[in-house]
């Protein structure tokens, strides 16, 4: 079996890299996604939606050198989930509200500047991934 998905959207804030204690590199970024139509009031709604990004590797590197908020980027990945339930992760936040997240497991980002021009594409490689982050 296979899953991908792929996603165009702006960073919420600034990327934030650290290292695994063998070392590896991976940069964890926020990007919203933004679907706007016309519901059948005439009015314009717009739906966003917000997926954390894992990027491993030397990606992860040029990631954090390269972004930074409001950089649009094209993300292709799989989608990480709870191991326990297969879903979404599901957590808590400091106000007592439950939550989920959609998290991808970045392969490919690209660069893209406000007027959709490609600047640099950087792809991960699945040796930059730890074993238990693959399937």
């Amino acid at each position: 079996m296979y899953q991908s998905i792929q996603i165009i959207g702006d960073l919420g804030k600034d990327t934030e890299m650290r290292f695994t204690p063998t070392g590896q590199p991976v940069t964890n970024f926020s990007v919203a996604t933004t679907h706007q139509y016309t519901n059948k009031s005439k009015e314009q709604v717009k739906e966003t939606t917000w997926f954390r990004v894992s990027v491993w590797g030397s990606a992860a590197e040029a990631c954090n050198q390269y972004l930074s908020k409001g950089s649009r980027v094209f993300v292709e990945g799989r989608i990480s989930v709870d191991k326990e339930t297969g879903n979404p992760r599901v957590y808590e936040k400091k106000d007592g509200v439950w939550a989920s997240t959609l998290e991808i497991n970045a392969s490919t980002v690209k660069f893209l500047d406000k007027k959709g021009a490609t600047q640099k594409q950087v792809v991960q490689e699945d040796e930059d991934v730890p074993e238990y982050m693959r399937d």
